[in-house]
């Protein structure tokens, strides 16, 4: 079997019901505070969306923003708080930004 055959079949499998995916989560400003570090590793199921995510590790770490008042983005680029999350995928939650 071919090595994209291979890793085809793998990526189907890791889809299936009861697997996980493997995200990296960065945290800037009061959630890096709240959170007490700059990034984790998280694993959640293939059907999470960023919504989801965000409602679990606020319970986690107690964050005091709602998501209405962040913006999120997945790998580099804004996201929709209903848009799917993939394996190997990083999410930023950013926080409102005050200045002058």
């Amino acid at each position: 079997m071919s090595a994209i055959k291979e890793t085809e079949r793998a990526t189907r499998a890791a889809t299936q019901v009861g697997a996980v995916i493997t995200i990296k989560v960065l945290y800037f400003a009061s959630l890096a505070d709240a959170a007490n570090c700059q990034q984790e590793t998280v694993k959640v199921e293939p059907s999470t969306s960023l919504s989801e995510l965000y409602d679990s590790l606020s319970q986690k770490h107690g964050f005091s923003h709602s998501q209405e008042e962040l913006r999120v983005a997945v790998n580099d680029y804004f996201a929709k708080w209903s848009d799917p999350i993939n394996d190997g995928d990083s999410v930023v939650f950013i926080t409102p930004v005050a200045g002058g």
